[in-house]
């Protein structure tokens, strides 16, 4: 069975193909590590079942906030959970991943303490009625952004994580800096390149990569196609996934973008195939898809179609902690 092989991300040996991809469960008040986000994530551990957990998203600061109830990676102060939690699940015998996240436009005034900010001063095609317009961010701004990746990258290598993700789907801000819907900038940043479009993913992981060394590994979540008329295309995010591979990305999770975690147009198992397949006959570093798969003999067809590298399972799991464990044994 191709999903119980082991697989490297970089000089990383993760025991088999299954990961719990990212997902919020809404258990950290303030921010903060529980005893209830560990237990949750021992659980679907399933002693070393699942061979990579991405722990849910992190924010990088205060702007970038999400929820009110969402995990920090902002702070200092902050590593010490994340060393607990990193703990509980490397004793449960799964390798994990921090993902680091800027909300952009789809944050609140009323969790930041500020407005919104994007790329362009233009609503997501999903925004509610009542969503605030979002500012254009400047150019500085844009780089203290890409450092505050970088500093809380360098926290999840100090919380002893075995890797960090860039969050880069979704419609969260770097999703919206890769999408012509959300992008309609003129500068070294703007819309009129795919260049331009992954410029703040390449120059993030450049950093990133300057912080921790270059053994510690480095994924990008990527909403690669919007699905959308006007949007992102399976051949831009191709195009995207080459240039943030050669900038140091040793992984690459394939997702929606502005569309968000599903596919309009496709509801079997593994619908975002298109992407993380093209993806992977482009890249020479593993590649992820998830989506709707609920079995694990889909999972197994998906690999062994050469879909993907690694097959991502999220609301099975967090339905039910058990699965991961009848998976691998069947």
């Amino acid at each position: 069975m191709l999903l119980k092989q082991p697989i490297k991300i970089k000089e990383l040996e993760i025991s088999n193909r299954l990961v719990l991809p990212p997902m919020h469960t809404g258990k950290c008040p303030d921010g903060k590590v529980t005893p209830e986000l560990c237990e949750y994530y021992v659980r679907r551990a399933a002693d070393g079942c699942v061979g990579l957990i991405i722990t849910e998203f992190s924010y990088v600061s205060q702007q970038g906030r999400a929820t009110l109830v969402q995990l920090s990676l902002a702070d200092d102060s902050d590593i010490e959970g994340h060393k607990m939690l990193v703990g509980a699940i490397h004793a449960a015998g799964s390798r994990t991943f921090s993902q680091i996240n800027h909300a952009g436009a789809a944050a609140l005034k009323e969790i930041t303490g500020c407005d919104p900010v994007a790329p362009s001063e233009v609503l997501s095609p999903r925004a509610k009625k009542d969503a605030r317009l979002p500012r254009a961010l400047t150019v500085e701004e844009i780089h203290k952004i890409e450092d505050d990746y970088a500093a809380a990258a360098v926290r999840s290598k100090a919380a002893g994580y075995d890797g960090v993700e860039i969050h880069g789907a979704h419609g969260y801000l770097y999703n919206q800096f890769f999408s012509p819907l959300m992008n309609h900038r003129h500068d070294e940043y703007g819309c009129d390149t795919v260049e331009n479009r992954a410029r703040i993913f390449t120059e993030t992981i450049r950093k990133i990569r300057s912080k921790v060394g270059k053994d510690y590994p480095v994924a990008v979540r990527l909403g690669g196609c919007d699905y959308m008329d006007g949007g992102s295309t399976i051949e831009d995010c191709v195009k995207a996934a080459c240039l943030m591979v050669e900038a140091g990305c040793d992984f690459m999770d394939i997702s929606g973008g502005i569309c968000g975690t599903m596919n309009p147009h496709d509801q079997n198992p593994g619908y975002f195939w298109e992407s993380s397949k093209a993806v992977k006959e482009a890249v020479d570093v593993p590649v992820l898809l998830t989506g709707g798969i609920t079995t694990a003999a889909q999972a197994e067809n998906l690999l062994m179609e050469g879909k993907a590298d690694m097959i991502g399972v999220g609301r099975a799991l967090f339905k039910d902690a058990d699965w991961a464990r009848r998976a691998m044994d069947e």
